[in-house]
C-alpha cells in the first residue's frame, strides 16, 4: 500500500496489549518503545486543565506535560528577511508546574516502571468515569510483593480541580515505605532526581515547540505546612505577564505508623511520608490539586482561589468528586454517544475519539480549543480553523452549550481581528490563522495568514450553530458582529471583473491545501466566502425583522451602512466558481490544472510526508494535495454541487491527495461514502479512527489530533449516517457500511435530541429528550429523507423505509495522469529529482 492510499480494514492494534473494551482503553503491559504515544492516549483533561499520561512516579517519561488552556508565554518572532505585516509576537503554551508526581520507595528502592519486576499490570482510561487507573503487583529487589493502585482524574464538574490517589499494600512482608508527593516546575527546573536536562522527559524534543534561553516562570510565591499537608507555588510568565498558582492538599489514611515532612523551594514543593508498613495493611494517599491562572491578576489572589477550591473539595469529600465526574460524563454520553453494535474494536475507538473532544472542550470557557487539546505541546497550544470546521459540528449537534462557549471565545478575538485586517490593508476583521491571545502567530504567511478562508470557516460555524439552536441572544449580540465584519473583509478583499455577467474574484489566497499556496480563485475559499457573504446579509435582515431594538444597536455598534447587505448579496451571487469542461471538474484554483501531477505511487515511503523532504517551491509546482480542499467544499457546501459534479471532483482529486494531514481522511471518507465508494469510505474512516491510537502519522507523541477526533463524529453522522444541514434544511441520506447491521447516533436540533438508527432497509427516528430552543419553544424537528418530508414528534419512533444505501462503486478512482486538458496537452506524472 502506498502512503497516500486508504489503509486496509485489518485491526490496527495489538489486542494482546490493547484488548477491546467498549468503554475503556486498556493496556496490559508497558512498552518503552512507544512511551510518548501512550502518554498521549492516557491523558486526562477537562478543557481547562490537562495532564499527560505520564507515570505517577515521574520517571521514566517520554515527554512530561501539564497544561492550562491559554496559559502561555510570548516571544518576539525574528524573520531572516523582514516585511511589513509579518507576525511579530509568538505565543507558546507553557508546561505548567507538574503536580502528578507521587514517588514510591520500598526499602529505600524506588519504583521505576521501566525496570521493575511487574507480576501484574493494567492501565485503563474509563470513558464513563473519566478516571485513569493503573494497578500493578511489584516484586521488589528484596523479593517483597507490593500492590500499587494509582488513579488520576481531572474534574469536569470543578474545572480547576484534579484528584490523584495512590494506594500501596505490602502483600507478604513488612517494609519501610516512603511516599514523596511533589509539585515540580519542569519548565525551568529539574526532574525528580535534580537533573536539569531531564526535567521535561527523556524524549522531549525542543524543536517541536518554541524553546526559551531564559526562565519562563518567575517564582512569586511558595508556602507549605506539615500540619495541613498543603503546599502552594505561584509564578508569573516573564514576558506575557500571565500568572499561575497551584496548590495541593494531602490526606494519608493508614493504620501503619507514619510521619510527615514538608519541603518548599521556588520550583519545588514536596510532602514526604515515612511509613512503617505491615503486610496486608493498606496505605492510601489522596492528593487534591487546584490550578488557577490569569492574564494579570496578582499571584496572591490566585493562591486564595486555589485555597477556596481545595477547601470546598475537602469539605465535599473525594467520593463527591468522583460522583460528580460520572454524572457529568453520563450526561455527555446521553447526548453524544455513537453506537455500532457488534463491533467492539470500532466501538472502543469511536468512544475514545469522542471522549477526546470532551477533554478538549468540556470546560474551556473563556478559551479556545487547542489543536492538540491539553494532551501535548504540539502546535504550541494554538487555536486554528480546526475548531470551527471539524470540532464545532459535533458540539453544535450534541453539546450546543460547549459550541456556544467556543464561538464566544472567537468573538472575544474580534477586536484583534479588526486590527489585523487593517495591518493587511483590509476592511472588517481578519482572524489569525494560528493564535492563543488573538495576535497572528504564523511566521510562514504563505501557508498561514494567506488562508483567509478562516474568516468564512468561523462564519460558517456561527450560522450553523444559530440554525441548529435559534439562539438569538448569541446571534443578535455577538454572532452578527462576526458575520458582518467577516463579510466586510471579503467584499474588500475581492474585486469585480467586467465580463458579460460581472463576476467577483478573490486572488492571492491559500485554501486548506497547504501544498498549493497564494493562488487566485481557490474554489474552497470562494464557495465559503459566498456562504459568508450571503449569511451576513440574511442575518442582518433577520435581526431587522425579529428585534428592531437589537437591530438599531447593531447598526450603531458596527456602523452598518444601508448599502452593505446588498453589496454582500451581489458579491455572493456573482462569485467566480470556475469549471473545466474538458476535464469535467472544478479547478482547485485558476492555474492548478495547468501543472503536472506528482507521481505519488512511485515516491519512496522514506520521502513522506512531502513537506519534510522537499522544499515548498518544489511541492508548489505540482498537482499534489496535502489535505482535502475541493472535497471539503463538496461536503460543507454540497447543496451547490450536483451529484455528478461531486463524483467527478472526488474521482479527480482523491488520487492526488497525499493524506499528509490528519484533517484529510475524515472528509475523504464522507464524500467517498456519498458518491458511492463505500469500501473506500470505510477504509478512510478506519485510518482516521486509529490515527492516534495506532500512531499512524508517527507524531501522536505531540498530542491528540483533536480535529480528527471531532471529524470522526462527522464521518459517522454525516458520512455513514447521511446527515446534512445546508442552511437549516436538515436531510438524511444514509450510507451504512456493508459490515455493519446498524448505526446509532444523536443530533440535537432546536432543543430536541433525536436518536437516529440506520439499518440497511430502514431509518428510525426517535426523540429521546425535548427542551425549549433558543426562543423558548418546543419544536418537533423536520427532516428530508431522500425527498420525503418527515416530522418527528415525541412518543413512538418514526420509521422510514429505505431502498438500500445509495449508489455503490467498486474499487478506487483512476489515476489523473493521462487525462487530456482543454488545450490538448496530456497530464503527466513526475517524481521530482528522480
Amino acid at each position: 500500500m502506498s502512503w497516500h492510499e486508504a489503509p486496509g480494514t485489518e485491526d490496527f492494534l495489538d489486542r494482546s496489549r490493547w484488548p477491546a473494551d467498549p468503554w475503556r482503553l486498556i493496556e496490559t503491559h508497558p512498552d518503552q518503545s512507544d512511551l510518548g504515544v501512550a502518554e498521549t492516549l492516557f491523558s486526562v483533561a477537562n478543557g481547562y486543565l490537562g495532564m499527560r499520561g505520564n507515570v505517577t512516579e515521574g520517571r521514566d517519561s517520554h515527554t512530561h506535560g501539564t497544561f492550562v488552556n491559554g496559559f502561555h508565554e510570548t516571544w518576539p518572532i525574528h524573520h531572516a528577511e523582514e516585511a511589513f505585516g509579518f507576525a511579530r509576537v509568538g505565543q507558546t503554551i507553557v508546561n505548567a508546574p507538574d503536580a502528578k508526581v507521587i514517588r514510591l520507595y520500598v526499602d529505600d528502592e524506588p519504583l521505576l516502571i521501566s525496570v521493575a519486576d511487574l507480576l501484574e499490570y493494567e492501565r485503563s482510561l474509563d470513558f464513563r468515569s473519566g478516571v485513569l487507573r493503573r494497578e500493578i503487583l511489584w516484586r521488589t529487589p528484596s523479593n517483597k510483593l507490593v500492590r500499587v493502585v494509582a488513579t488520576r482524574m481531572v474534574s469536569f464538574a470543578q474545572r480547576h480541580l484534579a484528584v490523584l490517589e495512590f494506594e500501596v499494600t505490602m502483600v507478604d512482608s513488612a517494609a519501610p515505605i516512603a511516599l514523596s508527593s511533589q509539585i515540580l516546575n519542569r519548565q525551568d527546573g529539574e526532574d525528580e532526581y535534580h537533573v536539569r536536562s531531564k526535567a521535561m522527559g527523556e524524549g522531549h524534543d525542543p524543536r517541536k515547540s518554541e524553546g526559551f534561553d531564559r526562565r519562563v516562570l518567575e517564582p512569586k510565591y511558595s508556602w507549605g505546612d506539615a500540619d495541613e499537608a498543603r503546599v502552594v507555588l505561584g509564578f508569573r510568565c516573564y514576558d506575557s505577564g500571565m500568572t499561575l498558582a497551584v496548590a495541593a492538599d494531602h490526606v494519608l489514611v493508614t493504620e501503619n505508623h507514619s510521619d510527615t515532612r514538608v519541603q518548599v523551594e521556588d520550583d519545588l514543593a514536596k510532602v514526604t511520608y515515612r511509613i512503617a508498613a505491615e503486610p496486608g495493611v493498606p496505605i492510601r494517599l489522596t492528593k487534591m490539586v487546584a490550578y488557577h491562572t490569569s492574564r494579570g491578576v496578582p499571584v496572591r489572589e490566585l493562591v486564595d482561589r486555589c485555597r477556596r477550591t481545595l477547601d470546598r473539595a475537602f469539605e465535599q469529600g473525594v467520593q463527591k468528586q468522583y460522583d460528580d465526574q460520572r454524572a457529568w460524563l453520563e450526561d455527555f454520553w446521553r447526548r453524544s454517544d455513537v453506537e455500532v453494535p457488534g463491533h467492539p474494536e470500532v466501538q472502543q475507538a469511536i468512544r475514545w475519539n469522542l471522549f477526546q473532544v470532551a477533554q478538549a472542550s468540556g470546560r474551556a470557557e473563556g478559551a479556545g480549543i487547542p489543536a492538540k487539546g491539553l494532551t501535548g505541546s504540539g502546535y504550541s497550544g494554538h487555536y486554528f480553523w480546526d475548531t470551527e470546521v471539524y470540532v464545532l459540528p459535533f458540539l453544535t449537534y450534541t453539546n450546543p452549550d460547549h459550541a456556544r462557549n467556543a464561538l464566544k471565545f472567537r468573538y472575544s478575538l474580534l477586536d484583534a481581528g479588526r486590527k489585523r485586517a487593517r495591518e493587511m490593508s483590509q476592511s472588517g476583521a481578519l482572524f489569525p490563522w494560528r493564535t492563543i491571545n488573538g495576535e497572528e502567530a504564523s511566521a510562514f504567511f504563505a501557508a498561514g495568514t494567506a488562508q483567509y478562508h478562516i474568516d468564512a470557516d468561523i462564519a460558517y460555524a456561527v450560522a450553523q450553530y444559530y440554525l441548529a439552536t435559534s439562539d438569538e441572544n448569541f446571534m443578535f449580540r455577538q454572532g452578527i458582529d462576526i458575520l458582518v465584519e467577516t463579510a466586510r473583509m471579503w467584499v474588500d478583499l475581492g474585486f469585480w471583473r467586467d465580463e458579460e455577467v460581472g463576476t467577483f474574484h478573490i486572488h492571492g489566497v491559500t485554501g486548506p491545501d497547504e501544498y498549493t499556496t497564494v493562488v487566485n480563485d481557490n474554489l474552497f475559499t470562494n464557495v465559503m466566502a459566498r456562504f459568508n457573504l450571503a449569511a451576513a446579509a440574511q442575518a442582518v435582515e433577520l435581526i431587522s425583522q425579529r428585534d428592531t431594538a437589537a437591530y438599531d444597536r447593531m447598526v450603531i455598534r458596527l456602523g452598518l451602512k444601508d448599502h452593505e447587505p446588498g453589496d454582500w448579496r451581489r458579491a455572493a451571487h456573482n462569485m467566480a466558481i470556475p469549471f473545466d469542461e474538458a476535464l469535467g471538474v472544478h479547478p482547485q484554483d485558476q492555474h492548478f490544472l495547468e501543472r503536472e501531477v506528482w507521481d505519488l505511487d512511485h515516491t519512496p515511503l522514506e520521502k513522506r510526508p512531502l513537506l519534510l523532504h522537499y522544499h515548498p517551491l518544489v511541492i508548489y509546482r505540482f498537482q499534489v494535495i496535502k489535505q482535502a480542499d475541493i472535497v471539503l467544499a463538496l461536503y460543507l457546501q454540497g447543496n451547490h454541487f450536483t451529484n455528478e459534479q461531486k463524483r467527478a471532483n472526488f474521482e479527480y482529486y482523491d488520487p492526488i491527495t497525499t493524506g499528509d494531514s490528519t484533517l484529510s481522511a475524515v472528509v475523504q471518507s464522507i464524500i467517498a461514502a456519498e458518491v458511492g465508494y463505500r469500501d473506500l469510505a470505510y477504509r478512510y474512516f478506519l485510518g482516521a479512527l486509529f490515527v492516534d491510537l495506532a500512531d499512524r502519522h508517527k507524531n501522536a507523541t505531540d498530542g491528540v489530533h483533536v480535529a480528527s477526533t471531532g471529524g470522526i463524529w462527522s464521518v459517522l453522522a454525516c458520512g455513514f449516517g447521511g446527515f446534512r444541514d445546508h442552511r437549516g434544511d436538515f436531510t438524511i441520506d444514509p450510507r451504512l457500511p456493508e459490515a455493519w447491521d446498524e448505526l446509532i447516533y444523536r443530533v440535537t436540533i432546536q432543543g430536541s435530541r433525536v436518536r437516529v438508527t440506520v439499518r440497511e432497509r430502514e431509518l428510525e427516528l426517535f426523540i429521546e429528550d425535548q427542551q425549549p430552543n433558543g426562543l423558548g419553544d418546543l419544536v418537533d424537528p423536520v427532516f428530508s429523507v431522500r425527498g420525503r418530508t418527515i416530522k418527528v414528534s415525541p412518543g413512538a419512533p418514526t420509521v422510514v423505509p429505505l431502498d438500500g444505501q445509495g449508489p455503490r462503486i467498486h474499487g478506487t478512482p483512476q489515476p489523473v495522469a493521462g487525462r487530456r486538458r482543454a488545450d490538448g496537452t496530456v497530464i503527466t506524472a513526475i517524481v521530482p529529482g528522480s
